[in-house]
């Protein structure tokens, strides 16, 4: 069975679902081709995958209709941001107050985002939703693609998009070359209770080890972390008793929300930066973690990549209302130029900031200290660093951009 469509995004996770719902006011025919059914209900313990949703992504996320699943869902607005340096007075601290803003982002679940956007997108006329669906075959022809899945259906899109993450398939298919190194360390994240409440402040502290972040969620005394640290430390953490494994924590994390306990599970992941030579080819964009990751230091790498989404259907809605070949590379060219430069610039930043934290040298920990001070006390250097990280410096997709209509959701 042969099944025409204009766009076929291959992978149905936060990116691939923002991509799609993207073109919900179209007339584009789009596919969506995912291989898990994500779990429709929440259990009473949080995922252990959350990402930091920036003001830009929130706005996007209205605009697409899906903020009020998120926020039905379960979302945790924080209002201020701390990060020091153990054994050091390097601090600096941040407030929605000081920006005048409600608040400094939302740590969500991932899968809240990506439910939130598959109850949009199951609403859109234009969207088939191929799910569980896995792509077998690539085909490239001269005005169009064919796919075949894994159920027997076949495809042709005149241009396919990879939003299937880091390994990408559609990547691999047509050997886009990849630069990627190891940053030599592992994420452990995990949910953990702390016997102070964390009162909405995202907190970060860098140790000789690495860093370490606990993200505020809805329950006032849980928390979600990242604990950056060398791979067979992390796996030695993730094996270690639990009672020792919260003692380890407090210490490491100062002891700043007293004691820590860890509720269910923790998970190690690999830390790895990946950088497409290209994010196009004849008839393929790659969005998300497709075309880059980055270090988590921040919590940037979702922002990117639903930034990705909002400008890729930018362009493509360009191109395709002046009766273009949205397939052409010559028509996704802007696309790749703003979004490589975007991603490099983030992936730089994360590095440098990653590399000026290594190591327990005292020059360099007194560098820290002047330079971090320096940052909180100069007007306007404090607010310009959260403007960037709220999403709204820069260059935007119109999708991220306030619109006319008033959002009152905090």
């Amino acid at each position: 069975m042969m099944k025409s469509v204009d766009i076929a995004i291959v992978g149905g996770g936060m990116v691939g679902l923002a991509l799609a719902a993207a073109f919900k006011d179209s007339d584009l025919r789009i596919a969506a081709i995912e291989s898990h059914i994500p779990k429709a209900g929440l259990d009473p313990l949080p995922d252990v995958r959350v990402s930091a949703l920036s003001r830009a992504s929130e706005t996007m996320l209205k605009n697409l209709n899906a903020w009020d699943g998120i926020i039905k869902r379960r979302a945790s607005p924080y209002q201020a941001m701390e990060v020091w340096e153990q054994d050091s007075f390097a601090h600096i601290e941040f407030t929605a107050q000081q920006l005048t803003q409600p608040n400094l982002g939302h740590i969500v679940e991932n899968r809240v985002i990506q439910l939130a956007l598959l109850d949009q997108v199951k609403q859109q006329a234009n969207v088939s939703l191929f799910m569980p669906a896995q792509c077998q075959n690539l085909a490239m022809g001269e005005s169009e693609a064919w796919l075949t899945l894994s159920n027997g259906q076949s495809l042709t899109a005149k241009l396919v998009v990879g939003a299937d993450g880091a390994n990408s398939w559609v990547r691999r298919q047509i050997d886009i070359p990849l630069t990627h190194w190891d940053y030599g360390h592992s994420a452990l994240v995990a949910n953990i209770c702390t016997r102070e409440p964390h009162n909405g402040v995202a907190r970060q502290i860098f140790t000789p080890q690495g860093p370490l972040a606990f993200l505020p969620l809805s329950d006032p005394q849980m928390s979600s972390i990242v604990w950056s640290t060398e791979p067979s430390r992390a796996e030695r953490l993730v094996a270690m008793e639990v009672s020792m494994f919260n003692q380890t924590l407090t210490a490491e994390f100062d002891g700043r929300l007293g004691l820590c306990e860890l509720v269910g599970q923790r998970y190690s992941i690999p830390l790895k930066a990946r950088y497409a030579r290209d994010f196009i080819s004849e008839r393929i964009a790659l969005v998300g973690d497709a075309a880059h990751t980055i270090h988590p230091l921040a919590g940037q790498g979702v922002n990117l990549g639903l930034l990705d989404a909002a400008s890729l259907a930018q362009e493509v809605l360009a191109a395709w209302q002046q009766g273009l070949d949205i397939g052409h590379p010559r028509h996704l060219r802007y696309y790749e130029r703003w979004r490589k430069a975007e991603a490099a610039k983030m992936i730089a930043a994360m590095q440098g900031f990653k590399d000026l934290f290594a190591g327990s040298n005292p020059a360099k920990k007194l560098i820290r200290g002047i330079g971090m001070r320096l940052a909180g006390q100069f007007p306007g250097v404090r607010e310009e660093i959260m403007l960037h990280a709220l999403g709204l410096k820069g260059e935007l997709p119109e999708l991220a951009k306030k619109q006319a209509t008033a959002y009152e959701h905090g």
